[in-house]
């Protein structure tokens, strides 16, 4: 078997033999306690059952996290959310403490060289893989990102659902589901809508003609925010407005109850405001390819 071990070791590229041989004791007495215990079949399915126990967990604790953050008052909902990721790292943690304790003599030598093997496994054949775990885990702490919160990564923008040791899981506004691993934590901007709270602001624009009523079409914008059954309503509501070549732009600045209603509550909001405008015969810019919002 150590014949067996030693040729894997070739193929990989990882030196094996401080796993097979003898260590010495701080006190210079030879150990003859191996790194490796025996392995054996009923050693191997116990270390199966252990994982798929973990896997069940693991799936389990996310169903029950869903569910339970559907049930409980809205204001909770993040909280619930953002502790699956915490609860995750409890289980890998507590099945690799497992793993190690049936198949390694875990002395403090023999912990010394087991780390020091893989280190130098990662560090050559999963090297990307591990500075996406090494992100992980200073993401859950810096929190840039949890679960629950609508963030932008480059290209994509869309709510974090599920929080993994090698990225997250953001789910866009036309449904698509994009992972994105945690390594991207070290060179890319990441923008966060809400960071962690219930609300996030959404930004309607609106166009309208250069000689448009400016004071009718902000209490328009107003009236259309405040009767939105969507809105949070201790929430500022902010209307600016910036001139333009073709036409005055009206920015409407509100903040839905639930952040993941951002795109039903600007629709609602366009679907009031359009209305008042065809009701008080709001004019819209004239030239021809400018739509009345973005």
């Amino acid at each position: 078997m150590c014949g067996e071990l030693m040729n894997f070791s070739v193929y990989l590229g990882i030196n094996v033999l401080p796993l097979l041989a003898e260590v010495s004791d701080p006190a210079g007495d030879v150990n003859s306690q191996m790194l490796l215990v025996r392995i054996t079949l009923e050693s191997i399915a116990k270390g199966l059952a252990v994982v798929a126990i973990a896997s069940g967990l693991l799936l389990g604790v996310e169903k029950f996290n869903r569910w339970l953050s559907e049930k409980i008052a809205r204001r909770f909902r993040l909280m619930v959310r953002q502790s699956l990721p915490f609860a995750r790292a409890l289980i890998i943690l507590v099945t690799i403490s497992t793993l190690l304790r049936m198949f390694f003599h875990l002395s403090a030598n023999n912990l010394l060289a087991l780390t020091g093997t893989i280190s130098l496994a990662l560090g050559f054949a999963f090297k990307d893989y591990a500075s996406s775990l090494i992100a992980g885990v200073v993401a859950l702490f810096e929190a840039p990102y949890r679960v629950g919160d609508r963030i932008q990564i480059g290209e994509h923008y869309g709510e974090v659902i599920s929080y993994g040791l090698r990225g997250i899981r953001l789910q866009t506004p036309t449904d698509n589901v994009v992972t994105i691993p945690h390594n991207k934590l070290w060179n890319e901007p990441i923008s966060n809508a809400n960071d962690g709270q219930l609300e996030a602001q959404v930004i309607t624009n609106f166009y309208l003609a250069h000689n448009v009523d400016i004071d009718l079409g902000i209490k328009i914008l107003y009236q259309a925010a405040y009767t939105s059954k969507y809105t949070q309503l201790n929430m500022p509501i902010v209307v600016n407005i910036q001139e333009t070549n073709v036409a005055t732009h009206f920015i409407l600045k509100s903040y839905p109850m639930d952040a993941r209603d951002e795109f039903i509550y600007q629709t609602d909001l366009i679907k009031r405001s359009k209305q008042a405008f065809l009701k008080y015969q709001i004019p819209y810019p004239r030239i021809r390819g400018v739509q009345s919002n973005e």
